[in-house]
C-alpha cells in the first residue's frame, strides 16, 4: 500500500510538470508574425531649382481671416509667416482672429515651402486701403519726415533711438499717450525737411478716429 501510495505521488508530480513546462513554452512559442518590409516607402516630392526646399501650392488668401490665412498657408506647407498692419500704424496683429487678410507677399501659387510669407491685414471693421502703407519699416531719417497723419509708433521707429522724443495730447484733455498705435500725429518740431543732429523731436497728437 505504501509503494502504491508513492507511486501516485510521483506521477502526479510528473503531470504537473509537463503541464507547467506546456504552458510555459505556449507562452513564448507564438509563430513569428509576417515579415515586415523595410524598405523606405518612395514619396513624391518636387523641388525648388538649385534648392533642397520642397516646392508647395500657396493658396489666395485676399479677405480671409489672418487665423484661417496662416492655417491653410501651414496646410499647404508653408511655416514662415509674418504678418504686418497694411494701414502703416505699426499695430501688432496680438488676435489673428480679429485681423483680416489684404493682401500677400508672394502671391498664390507655386513656391518653396521656406519662402517668407507675409499678410498685409487690417481689423476686421476696418477697410483695405488702395495700396499697402506698411510693407516695409521706415529707415532711420537723417532728416525729419513729415510724419502729420501716420501713427506715433511709426514716428518713433522712423528716428534714431537716441533722440529725445516727448509726445503730448493735442487735445484739451492732457492725456497720457500710451498705445502709440492708436495715435496720429498732428503736428511737429523740427518741421519736415529740417536737418536731425540729435536735437529733441516733439510731437502733438490724438486718436485715430479723432480730428487734429
Amino acid at each position: 500500500m505504501r509503494i502504491k501510495t508513492i507511486t501516485l505521488i510521483a506521477g502526479a508530480a510528473l503531470v504537473l510538470t509537463l503541464t507547467a513546462c506546456e504552458g510555459g513554452n505556449k507562452a513564448g512559442s507564438d509563430k513569428p508574425s509576417a515579415a515586415r518590409s523595410t524598405e523606405p516607402t518612395a514619396v513624391a516630392t518636387t523641388k525648388a531649382p538649385d534648392s533642397d526646399a520642397e516646392v508647395g501650392a500657396l493658396p489666395d488668401m485676399t479677405g480671409k481671416g489672418l487665423q484661417s490665412a496662416q492655417d491653410q498657408a501651414q496646410a499647404a506647407g508653408f511655416y514662415n509667416l509674418h504678418s504686418h498692419d497694411a494701414l502703416g500704424r505699426g499695430r501688432m496683429q496680438a488676435l489673428d482672429r480679429n485681423w483680416k487678410v489684404c493682401g500677400q507677399t508672394p502671391a498664390a501659387g507655386e513656391h518653396p515651402a521656406d519662402v517668407k510669407i507675409d499678410f498685409a491685414s487690417v481689423k476686421l471693421e476696418e477697410d483695405c486701403p488702395g495700396k499697402d502703407q506698411g510693407a516695409s519699416r521706415p529707415e532711420t531719417a537723417n532728416t525729419m519726415p513729415d510724419f502729420t497723419g501716420k501713427s506715433v509708433k511709426v514716428a518713433r521707429q522712423a528716428l534714431d533711438a537716441s533722440t529725445s522724443l516727448t509726445v503730448t495730447d493735442a487735445s484739451p484733455a492732457g492725456r497720457m499717450v500710451l498705445m502709440e498705435s492708436n495715435w496720429q500725429v498732428c503736428t511737429q518740431e523740427p518741421t519736415a525737411g529740417t536737418k536731425l543732429d540729435g536735437q529733441p523731436v516733439t510731437l502733438t497728437a490724438v486718436k485715430f478716429d479723432e480730428t487734429c
